[in-house]
């Protein structure tokens, strides 16, 4: 399982608009200045970053306020494996090199050797078990690590770098999930913290290249560099120590502060760029780094319990193409962001093209409902039975664009005389209310550069998702089929029979793909995007003079 050496590109000062990918391919644009992979790394100096959003939590196995939080906990811990962005490989992390059992039910990973957390703390196999013990133990709180361990039946310690991870039930995608964040190691000083108590970052102590510096709720996180640090994963070009002496991550929320912040120097990189502002930025002295995110594409999960609106096949099947999404895509978006063709964007494992069960028909979905009873009111509200057809659409307000394409498609289902009302927060308030069934639609997505993400969307079993109703026997057997199944190529078969069953369905309603968005200086090198776009490791980053 260990692999030959390979270098990370990077995409300091792209600013090429990014073509359409191959799997987990890395979109890099060299500008017309000296390129990152070409120019001598400097040592020292600040990075500021500007965030759109406040963290919430620093710890890597709680809910935060989703990207911006991961941007920042990778900096300070790190996970057993890695995926590489450009070849979508499982390659060595804090373990040099792992085996399976024939039936993926158990996992033996050999540890790299003279690791240690920032707290001192040797990484050994008792401290990976205690690490998942955690997890499961505080599997109500957990939430973002606890799907990643499906069946998780215990570490057996076979000696100090030897640990034998077991599953009940085989677990064909665990070295991918064991990339995650999610399941990134903390020292055993940092796990005898309360759990609550976590979430400031104070006291918790990872293997990564920063330790936390100060953590100032809704202002700023500043980290500053690990001496003795020397264990990056093999895809970055520097293992040693960061060149960087701090990163100072700064939650601006507004995002033109933050375009204009770059531009006029103030911050040396930025998240979540508008799509409006890409031109500008392309035309000035500012860079971009672009990929698209694999994973479940942006769109609209439905809730189909008995007694909802949405029980009814046939209303979500109108809903399929009651959509517009090219016209959604102009309106909102730019080139960069492609139209959804399938449950999954089109650059995961998994994918398949479903794109002409996705074709915008309005006058086919308007036959759909009324044949189904639908009728239009006076006010052309459809109603049936005295009931209107009205839905409750929610959604989380940490991407720009997502406001501005909640109203374009509550706009085109009013069309089609279906009243849409809309309800958005944080992150952590979103999931309070999807879990209490508070919602018919909810608009969002989740970045994973695996086919098992559509199991922690759809699969009935799993807590988050039991509001839903998702009962269809043969999609949940499918999804844990999917799981069970060691070989990749298998795996992704059975994904996109899982993929077009939900369109079938019309459990899900695919919009758009998300684009990640990066701005950086023009003497910002180093930035890079990992295999689920989200924000990688710093290691590697640098500014020149």
């Amino acid at each position: 399982m260990t692999s030959p050496r390979i270098r990370r590109v990077t995409a300091g000062i792209a600013t090429a608009a990014a073509a359409a990918l191959v799997l987990s391919a890395c979109a890099a644009h060299a500008a017309g200045s000296t390129s990152a992979a070409s120019a001598k790394p400097v040592e020292g100096g600040d990075l500021t970053f500007a965030l759109a959003n406040d963290p919430i939590t620093l710890n890597p196995t709680a809910l935060g306020s989703g990207n911006d939080t991961l941007y920042v906990e990778r900096q300070l811990f790190e996970s057993l494996t890695e995926q590489d962005p450009k070849t979508g490989k499982v390659i060595p992390g804090l373990a040099t090199k792992w085996q399976a059992n024939a039936d993926a039910t158990q996992f033996t990973f050999t540890l790299r050797p003279g690791v240690t957390f920032s707290d001192g703390t040797p990484l050994t196999a008792s401290v990976v078990k205690a690490n998942f013990d955690d997890i499961v133990a505080n599997a109500t709180k957990a939430v973002n690590a606890v799907t990643a361990l499906p069946n998780y039946a215990g570490t057996t310690v076979v000696n100090d770098s030897t640990a034998t991870v077991s599953f009940s039930k085989p677990n064909g995608a665990f070295p991918q999930a064991a990339s995650s964040v999610a399941l990134a190691l903390l020292s055993p000083k940092s796990l005898a913290i309360p759990f609550d108590d976590r979430a400031t970052g104070t006291g918790l102590s990872g293997t990564g290249p920063f330790t936390l510096e100060s953590y100032t709720k809704n202002t700023s996180v500043v980290l500053k560099k690990r001496s003795g640090y020397s264990w990056a994963p093999e895809d970055y070009s520097n293992r040693a120590a960061a060149h960087l002496d701090t990163v100072t991550f700064k939650i601006v929320p507004e995002a033109g502060v933050r375009t204009g912040g770059l531009t006029s120097k103030q911050f040396d990189a930025v998240g979540g760029v508008l799509p409006q502002d890409i031109a500008t930025l392309k035309a000035g002295e500012t860079g971009l780094v672009i990929r698209p995110n694999p994973g479940v594409a942006f769109g609209l999960t439905t809730y189909t319990k008995p007694g909802t609106i949405l029980s009814d096949q046939k209303v979500r099947t109108a809903l399929l193409t009651a959509i517009d999404r090219t016209a959604i895509q102009q309106s909102a978006l730019t080139s960069d962001f492609k139209v959804a063709s399938s449950v999954l964007a089109a650059n995961t494992p998994g994918w398949v093209d479903l794109s002409k069960q996705l074709t915008s028909d309005p006058k086919a979905s308007a036959k759909l409902l009324d044949d189904d009873g639908w009728k239009k009111g006076a006010d052309g509200i459809r109603v049936k039975d005295g009931k209107r057809l009205t839905l409750r659409l929610g959604y989380i307000a940490n991407f720009n664009p997502n406001q501005s394409i909640v109203e374009l498609i509550q706009q085109q289902l009013k069309q089609l005389g279906i009243e849409v009302t809309v309800w958005t927060g944080t992150v952590p308030q979103y999931f309070a209310q999807s879990n209490a069934g508070a919602f018919d639609l909810a608009y969002g997505n989740l970045s994973r550069a695996d086919g098992d993400v559509l199991r922690t969307q759809f699969l009935n079993a799993l807590p988050s998702n039991t509001v839903k109703g998702y009962t269809d026997p043969q999609l949940n057997q499918l999804l844990l089929d999917q799981l069970a199944t060691p070989d990749q190529d298998k795996r992704n078969a059975i994904a996109q029979q899982a993929g077009q069953r939900i369109v079938d369905l019309a459990y899900y309603i695919p919009v758009v793909e998300l684009t990640t968005i990066l701005g950086t200086g023009q003497n910002v090198h180093g930035i890079v995007l990992g295999a689920d776009s989200r924000l990688g490791s710093l290691v590697d980053a640098y500014k020149t003079k």
